[in-house]
Formats: structure tokens, C-alpha cells, sequence
């Protein structure tokens, strides 16, 4: 076959001494048998997205391996020293489960400490909101976690936090990328000053877990917490190093642990993926739950920012929600708790992102408190912490089964979403109801919606050429009426303008660009689609909403709505 110039003077850059000798061996393995694969590797760089640097394991500058995370590194050191000059630098590292991470973690660790920054690395696996509170407790000034989520096996990443404990955002994302793109591989410096390497474990665990319950418990009573019935599933991953403890201390005891999924393992044996929003993953979980007949079923995904909830309908089965279902659930707690003890004053706010439901500005609106919404991802949402340090942030969260409570972690936290869902489901169980219920009475008091997502996988060049396309055609040919109903506004991130298609006018948006698009039609339907940031997909958020007179016709209402999703993933062409 033939390959590009461009992809060969990379091959052959990586054919130079700059490389170790089993990087080369594998390369020219690749020449010989697997051009297309050789292609794929070195095509283009890895590119920091929405969760920063996430790609599959290999040799190549579109692959994870010692290299690119040495070369980021480098650049990240180079601009720590420009960003904070004459000031002691210091970095904390956190890793998964997955293959690698461990190897990868110390190839970070002695790059940093080979330019002179004091490190703090975990010794073992730990969840990535842990590494988000140890950047705010060491007093460093930035934080590295490998990890790849809930990605297939072959997949690592490598995800950058600032010393706010949020990932960064613009401008340091912007500088340290060009810093990086300056770089020569044979600037990287690998030869580690392990004087300057600490690692760390039990204090850093234990004033986490003390954080977590003391932002995440609710004054639920030892009663109501032991009236509880939980399951839970780490899925392999690295919850199973706080979720149970934290359970302990915050004193719930009728825990039920899917054993055949807690030991971490980077094949993830037992699921196809290790991701909490596909049923599948909790197809155990939910068989203890049943043998056990408990009230809750958690799984939390390898690196323990997303979890996946299951709870009983009022016919008893369990059913998993969705993440915007679990957001207004914890975020509707939140706010009738902070009610209670008298703390909103108007200084007070919660946060969501743009592929979300629209839901949750009707619970902020109702009690008064302020809504921010920013980009994917929940860097924007604890930038909005930073940005409005007047303001008391409440918690929030996205459609992607992640939630943030308070700011003590400013990223998505299944540790403390966790804690925070058995609190409700506590709370609701010794009061006569369920965590269903609630979320049924939600939906009578604040407007029934109902999201959809449609995600389409599409790999690698030829994948990446095609998810192009839609969306230029989307922008081209901007869709005028869908399932019969007019188009009122297109809000097109990337151009920055929102244009209201009755009127003609135009409004400038005010968030960074991005490539999104987004729908409003005339019935209050809602169609977003949006190229992921960290996986070969394009995704189309679906939302719509009606009324719901009562918690008696939900089965009846739902089957409208399911019905107008069902039409519109029709008129789409999306099925």
C-alpha cells in the first residue's frame, strides 16, 4: 500500500538512536506486517481533548508509550517554570488499573523530577478524584492521572489538572500545547532524581475519605443507613481502594460487593466495557441485587469518576438510570438540603454543561439559586468555580453519568456521588418512599424530560474523515424541521453564533469555540451533536419534554415521549 511522505518521516524519526531499541524492533515489525497499522500510528499526534490525552497503547506519535507522555511532560515542565517562576514546583501522580499505567506513571514522575519538580506519586492504583483533592492538599501546582475512563483495554491516557484541582482549560491548555509542539523527542529528559520522588498512600487516603463524607452526608440517621441495602461494583477498577472504606466510616454496613469484579484488572474480564451507562456492565451487579433484594445497585467505572445508578420501579424491578436522571436526583438533594439549613442566599449556584438536560435550570430556578452552564467535559464546570469566587458552588454534573458535590474535588466524583445517591436513597426509604418516586414527583413539579443519546462509532483515519463530514454537512445544509417540527434556533459553538431561524437574528455565544451543534425546536425538543473529544465518535444528545399532571400517568406520558425520540432518531437517519 502506499503511505504518505508526512507518516514516513515520522516512521523514520522514530527509527533514530533518540529511541530505544524495542520501540525501533516493534516499528519495523509493524513495516512488514501491518502497513495500515503502521499508518494509523504515526497518521497524526495525539491530540489533547476534552479529558486531555487519551489514545491506544503502541509505538508511534498517535500512540500512548513512554515517548508522548515523556514529551508532554517535558513541555509541561518547561511551562510550570514560566507559569510560576522562582517558585518551588510540585506535582502529585495518580494511575489506574490499566496496563501500563504503573510503568507510565514513573516514566512521568522521573521526567518531572528529572527537571527539577519535587513529585508526589501514589504508590498504587488510586480513583481520579483522589488526585484532584491531593493536588489542593500537597499545595502543588499541578496534577498528572493515567487513565483512559471507561475506554476498551488497549486505550491509556494521560490527563492534566491544574492547581485548583480542576483539568485545565484556556489559556494554559492552548500555551502548554504550543510548549509541547516545540519539542524534540531528544529533549525529553528521562533521567529521574528519585530524591525528588515521595510517594505517598495513607494520609493522602484517609483526609479524602474524611472530605468526602464530610461534603457528601446529609444527617441521615444510623437507622435509616442501615435500613439500606446497597450493591455495589467497582468493575475492575480503582474504586474498590476508597468506595468500601468510605462506606464504612460514614456508617453504612449492608454492603454487597460483586466479588467476581473487584479485583482491578486492565482486560476487565467480566463486562465488554467497563462503562457504568451501558446496562451490560451491570448485569452482575444487578443479579446480586436481586438475590439480595436490595433497595440500590452503584458500579463505578476504572478510574471512579462516573458510576452508574440502579434503583427499583414501583413494580419492584430494577432499572438503571441515566446520568441526567442521577444529576437532577443528587442535585434536587442538594438544594432541598442546603434549603433546610438556611444556606441559600443568593450566593449560591449549580453547574451543568451544554449536551445536558435543560432540567436542571428548572430545579435552580425554583430555589433560587444561580445555574452556570458551560462546554463538555467537567473542567468547565470547576473552572466556573474559579472564575466566580463569590459564589458558593452547590454541585453539578453532566448527562455522562458523572456528578460533582461541592468543591473539595473539582472533577466528577463517584466516591462522593456514591455516598451522596444512599443518602437520598436512604433518607427516601425511611420516609415511606424510593429514590424512583422522588424522581417521578420531580418530574410532576419541574416538567417531564426525557434525553436520548445516539453515538456512533467511527475509527480511526477513515473513521475520523467521515465524523468530518457529518458535521459539515450539518453546517451546511442546517436542518430546517425535525419530525414535523420547525427549527426556531441553531446554536453552532464553533462559529460562535446563535441564530434564531424565525427572525434571522444572530447572537455572538460566549464560550470558548468547540464543535458543536445544537437544535431547538418549536415543541421544545432539544438535538445536539458533537464529536467526542477522547473516543473515535460522533454523538447525538436528543431531549424532550411535556407536562406530567400526575405520578399516575407517567407509564403513559413516557410512551409519548419515547415515541417523539423514537420519530426523531428517524428523521435524523440516526438508526
Amino acid at each position: 500500500m502506499h503511505i504518505a511522505q508526512n507518516i514516513l518521516d515520522a516512521v523514520n524519526e522514530w527509527l533514530t538512536p533518540t529511541f530505544d531499541n524495542e520501540t525501533q524492533v516493534a516499528i519495523k515489525e509493524l513495516m512488514t506486517t501491518s502497513p495500515k497499522d503502521l499508518e494509523e500510528s504515526f497518521y497524526k499526534n495525539l491530540e489533547f481533548g476534552t479529558g486531555g490525552m487519551r489514545g491506544v497503547m503502541g509505538v508511534g506519535n498517535n500512540r500512548i508509550n513512554k515517548y508522548t507522555l515523556g514529551k508532554s511532560t517535558q513541555g509541561l515542565s518547561d511551562y510550570l517554570k514560566i507559569a510560576f517562576p522562582n517558585q518551588p514546583l510540585k506535582a502529585v501522580i495518580a494511575f489506574d488499573c490499566r496496563h501500563n499505567s504503573k510503568s507510565l506513571a514513573k516514566v512521568v514522575a522521573d521526567v518531572f523530577s528529572a527537571n527539577g519538580i519535587q513529585v508526589y506519586l501514589f504508590s498504587d492504583l488510586r480513583p481520579t478524584p483522589e488526585l484532584s483533592f491531593a493536588l489542593k492538599y500537597l499545595g502543588c501546582q499541578c496534577g498528572i492521572v493515567l487513565t483512559a475512563s471507561h475506554n476498551p483495554p488497549e486505550y491509556n491516557g494521560y490527563k492534566v489538572y491544574w492547581e485548583d484541582g480542576g483539568q485545565i482549560v484556556p489559556p494554559q491548555d492552548g500555551d502548554i500545547i504550543n510548549t509541547i509542539e516545540k519539542l524534540n523527542y531528544s529533549q525529553i529528559k528521562f533521567d529521574a532524581n528519585e530524591d525528588l520522588i515521595q510517594y505517598i498512600d495513607t494520609e493522602v487516603d484517609q483526609a479524602f475519605i474524611k472530605s468526602t463524607i464530610e461534603n457528601a452526608s446529609f444527617g441521615t440517621s444510623q437507622e435509616a443507613k442501615d435500613n439500606l441495602n446497597i450493591v455495589f461494583t467497582s468493575l475492575h477498577g480503582t474504586s474498590i481502594t476508597a468506595v468500601p472504606e468510605t462506606f464504612a466510616q460514614a456508617g453504612y454496613k449492608n454492603v454487597n460487593i460483586v466479588e467476581e469484579q473487584r479485583v482491578p484488572n486492565g482486560d476487565f474480564p467480566t463486562v465488554k466495557s467497563p462503562n457504568p451507562e451501558e446496562p451490560e456492565a451491570l448485569t452482575l451487579a444487578l443479579a446480586l441485587a436481586d438475590k439480595t433484594n436490595s433497595d440500590i445497585v452503584i458500579g463505578t467505572d476504572p478510574d471512579c469518576d462516573r458510576l452508574g445508578v440502579a434503583v427499583r420501579n414501583n413494580e419492584g424491578k430494577m432499572i438503571l438510570l441515566n446520568g441526567n436522571q442521577t444529576m437532577i436526583l443528587m442535585t434536587a438533594f442538594l438544594l432541598e438540603e442546603w434549603k433546610k439549613a438556611g444556606k441559600i442566599n443568593g450566593k449560591q449556584f449549580v453547574g451543568s454543561t451544554i449536551v445536558s438536560t435543560p432540567m436542571i435550570m428548572e430545579l435552580a430556578s425554583a430555589y433560587e439559586v444561580g445555574f452556570k452552564v458551560g462546554l463538555t467535559g467537567f473542567k468547565w464546570i470547576a473552572k466556573m468555580i474559579k472564575d466566580f469566587p463569590e459564589l458558593e458552588f452547590i454541585g453539578g454534573g453532566e448527562e455522562s453519568f458523572g456528578y460533582m458535590v461541592g468543591d473539595a474535588v473539582r472533577d466528577k466524583d463517584a466516591v462522593a456521588a456514591t455516598l451522596l445517591i444512599c443518602e437520598l436513597a436512604a433518607q427516601a426509604k425511611a420516609s415511606g418512599s424510593t429514590v424512583y418516586k422522588k424522581l417521578l414527583e420531580l418530574y410532576v413539579e419541574h416538567g417531564f424530560y426525557k434525553e436520548h443519546l445516539i453515538s456512533l462509532t467511527k475509527k480511526g483515519m477513515e473513521g475520523l474523515a467521515e465524523i468530518n463530514k457529518m458535521m459539515i454537512s450539518l453546517r451546511e445544509n442546517p436542518l430546517k424541521e425535525i419530525n414535523g417540527q420547525r427549527v426556531v434556533m441553531v446554536e453552532d459553538y464553533k462559529s460562535s453564533i446563535a441564530k434564531n431561524l424565525f427572525t434571522g437574528e444572530e447572537e455572538t455565544i460566549d464560550m470558548p469555540k468547540a464543535d458543536v451543534l445544537i437544535y431547538y425546536t418549536e415543541d421544545g425538543s432539544k438535538i445536539c451533536a458533537r464529536p467526542s473529544g477522547t473516543e473515535p465518535k460522533i454523538k447525538f444528545y436528543i431531549s424532550v419534554k411535556t407536562e406530567l399532571d400526575s405520578v399516575e400517568n407517567f407509564v403513559k406520558v413516557e410512551q409519548v415521549l419515547d415515541e417523539k425520540i423514537k420519530n426523531i432518531i428517524t428523521a435524523m437517519q440516526l438508526n
